[in-house]
């Protein structure tokens, strides 16, 4: 049976919390001051294999009635980025799905995405469900996971997580009690929370359109084959847009903001906090 738009968005909020505790904790956090939680965006990650490809993971979003709208480029990251926004529901989050360009990394990097992708059943890249099926390759080993992690977090993050939403964005702009990006950060920092200071706590600027700022990646146990260890899983993401010249919000994300929120997920960043 064919899902809708909700079903898609609440399986995806669903995993992502799973692993990310404290996403649900600081939703709570919130709520209990009286505030409503609305999503700004949910952010994915794939590789650009055509059999897991942008072009692959966006037709569920499709389907429910989302819409491509901008393209994204970061050259450090080897990453290219598509956004969507939903024809007829405003209030529902944009959908961002980047995807590693692995022409652009070492042959040893590629050869192993590649080995990876075929010692899976292919059967499953055809599953309309595949951006809710998470790691769908056999075996999971720490070794490539750091053999990955060398070159590429986000491919050994891709490699350990698979196909889930990787963020979940809090929509700052409709929060009652928090007018700025900075007073939500010192209450979430005052409350316990470590947020992701590369580039600045806030990436962005009003001029710019946007601000975002995310904690740290929660720390999740992986069972690998070697042995159980705590990896980075997923974060909670804080966005605050402002007006364009005909007053109405920016829609878009701005890429070098978006460079930094992606080290959100960072091992290095994890332990020099």
């Amino acid at each position: 049976m064919k899902m809708d738009k909700d079903q898609l968005l609440n399986k995806l909020w669903e995993q992502y919390a799973d692993i990310t505790p404290s996403a649900k904790k600081i939703h709570e956090l919130l709520e209990n001051r009286g505030e409503q939680i609305f999503n700004d965006h949910i952010a994915i990650r794939t590789f650009n294999d055509k059999r897991v490809a942008i072009d692959v993971l966006e037709k569920p979003f499709l389907n429910v009635g989302y819409e491509a709208k901008g393209e994204y480029n970061f050259e450090s990251k080897k990453l290219y980025a598509k956004h969507y926004e939903h024809a007829t529901d405003k209030d529902a989050p944009r959908i961002f799905i980047s995807e590693l360009e692995l022409e652009k990394c070492s042959a040893e990097l590629q050869a192993t995405v590649q080995n990876v992708l075929d010692n899976c059943d292919q059967n499953v890249f055809n599953d309309p469900e595949l951006v809710l099926s998470g790691s769908v390759w056999n075996g999971n080993s720490q070794a490539i996971y750091k053999s990955l992690l060398e070159e590429s977090e986000y491919a050994a993050w891709m490699y350990v997580y698979g196909f889930r939403a990787n963020h979940f964005t809090i929509n700052t702009n409709a929060l009652k009690e928090f007018k700025t990006l900075e007073e939500l950060n010192n209450f979430l920092e005052e409350s316990g929370w470590k947020l992701n200071a590369s580039g600045g706590k806030i990436k962005g600027t009003p001029e710019q359109l946007l601000e975002q700022s995310s904690t740290l990646a929660d720390l999740y146990l992986v069972n690998f084959e070697e042995g159980a260890v705590e990896i980075p899983s997923c974060y909670y993401e804080f966005a605050l847009r402002y007006p364009m010249a005909n007053g109405e919000l920016y829609q878009g994300f701005v890429a070098s903001s978006a460079d930094k929120i992606f080290e959100s997920t960072d091992v290095k960043l994890q332990e020099a906090k």
